[in-house]
């Protein structure tokens, strides 16, 4: 893969991006997983996400999902299947999906040539994913495909956001990072999520952050007000171009002119969801 196609697909990444990420703001989703008798907060995202492995126990979790405390986890996974099931909370999940994506793009758009065009083109790229070492995405493609266009999307979505996020687990894993150091990484950027909300979601303690910092600085990857050193910055480049190679496989199998045009109508959708307050302005930023 040239460098060129490795940042096509990067683009196409963040375009559908997206479409699945919603889900986790979306007070509809957590509304269909709360009237199953979970917990609102940490409990139905564990359970929203965990559910298409199955019953698995809190190392299961913390493993796939890689930057939350284990502690955390602990809290609410196994715990959850004893209020439901995983085929409950999936189920429960498509319904919150597809009343958020109906409330944020509107009817028109969710049943437009538009959104069947890019739910084709992204179920044609998941074509080429592979189940080898990528848990997360396995189990969502054991998961039937729905039939309505936006849901479709919405799988789709899942399905190429999990089989990169398993890759790039074996990116940080390779750059010698911890969850927690690569969620202070990651923040020190400016473009991630705060860190009052990566400790918020993620279990981490304000001492765990602040130590993971320290240990950061020590390897010379943060500089003293904890910016990205140019090591750093070439630490989490190195990680990136990797997980672009390990995620190579949907864009080659797609082509350049179907990547760009499912770019251009993912990226159309994104927007709109972003103009209609999908993603809270005040949960990004360095800090």
């Amino acid at each position: 893969m040239t460098a060129y196609e490795a940042s096509a697909g990067r683009r196409c990444h963040h375009a559908v991006s997206p479409l699945h990420v919603c889900g986790y703001f979306a007070p509809e989703h957590q509304d269909e997983l709360a009237a199953l008798g979970l917990e609102r907060g940490p409990m139905t995202y564990y359970a929203g996400r965990a559910a298409p492995l199955g019953t698995v126990d809190a190392g299961t979790v913390t493993a796939t999902f890689y930057n939350f405390s284990h502690e955390h986890v602990r809290r609410y996974i196994p715990a959850a299947w004893t209020v439901t099931t995983p085929e409950a909370v999936v189920a429960a999940r498509q319904r919150g999906m597809d009343k958020a994506l109906r409330r944020l793009l509107g009817e028109d758009a969710c049943a437009s040539r538009d959104m069947a065009e890019a739910a084709g083109l992204a179920l044609r790229a998941t074509e080429a994913c592979r189940r080898e070492a990528r848990p997360l995405y396995a189990a969502n493609a054991g998961l039937p495909v729905p039939e309505e266009p936006h849901l479709a999307l919405w799988h789709a979505a899942t399905l190429l956001r999990e089989h990169r996020g398993d890759g790039h687990l074996v990116a940080l894993t390779m750059a010698g990072l911890s969850g927690i150091e690569a969620l202070v990484l990651h923040n020190a950027t400016g473009t991630a999520p705060t860190s009052a909300l990566f400790m918020q979601t993620r279990g981490w303690s304000a001492e765990q952050w602040a130590a993971a910092r320290d240990g950061l600085r020590e390897r010379g990857l943060l500089d003293g007000a904890g910016d990205l050193t140019e090591s750093g910055t070439a630490l989490r480049g190195e990680a990136e171009a990797l997980t672009d190679r390990l995620d190579a496989a949907p864009y080659d199998h797609l082509g350049p002119a179907a990547t760009a045009r499912l770019t251009e109508l993912a990226d159309g959708f994104a927007k709109a969801l972003r103009a209609a307050g999908a993603f809270p302005a005040h949960a990004f930023g360095k800090g």
